[in-house]
């Protein structure tokens, strides 16, 4: 069965969002202004609405995160397609499916086709790979998943095409989405409505990956 995600806190919409709320999201203004602009234009669906607005009952702890969070997402060394990778893998891995969701439609925004979706939901030995290296990122996110550790074959080869900061940037990236995903799940994020879901195939081979 299918791991079912229950509501336990609700997410703050903007139309609660007060002063304190408001400086805490001052942190990650991207996401404030996709978010606050939607709903002002009558999108009550705003896609990734819900995940912001779990944090924000907690403006000084939401404020701090929102920070690392920004960086990760906008000051990166690393390119979004190559961030989407890490991330996808890690929701995948995490069966956070509102994260990974999520990052389909910006996944598919910075180049992914979903063919390369679907190769990376199945890991860095399923067939078909065009870049060696693409396969090498989802298996960083494997071993740091399993390890807390880059293994040093995956790190050497990685090293040929990213520099120190890059691969700093790979950890933290993880890292950020591997606690998003705990958040998600434990606090119980539900889809906006009209976001796109996953299809029965794939959704039920999340749930049930080993």
């Amino acid at each position: 069965m299918p791991d079912e995600i229950k509501p336990r806190i609700a997410p703050l919409l903007p139309s609660d969002w007060n002063d304190a709320v408001m400086d805490a999201l001052g942190a990650f203004p991207s996401a404030r202004d996709f978010v606050l602009n939607g709903w002002k234009a009558g999108g009550h669906g705003v896609r990734g609405m819900h995940g912001l607005g779990l944090t924000l009952h907690y403006p000084a702890l939401s404020k701090a995160f929102l920070t690392f969070n920004n960086h990760v997402a906008t000051g990166s060394t690393l390119s979004r397609r190559v961030r989407e990778i890490l991330i996808l893998r890690t929701s995948w891995l995490r069966k956070a499916e509102y994260e990974f969701i999520q990052h389909v439609v910006l996944g598919r925004r910075a180049g992914l086709t979903d063919e390369d979706i679907d190769r990376i939901s199945r890991g860095p030995d399923a067939p078909g790979w065009a870049d060696p290296i693409d396969a090498d990122l989802v298996r960083a996110v494997d071993e740091l998943h399993a390890h807390a550790c880059i293994q040093d074959a995956t790190w050497t080869r990685l090293s040929t095409q990213f520099n120190r900061d890059q691969l700093m940037d790979l950890v933290f990236c993880v890292g950020c989405y591997d606690l998003l995903a705990m958040v998600f799940r434990t606090f119980g994020a539900q889809l906006e409505a009209g976001v796109e879901t996953l299809s029965p195939e794939m959704r039920a081979r999340m749930q049930v990956r080993l």
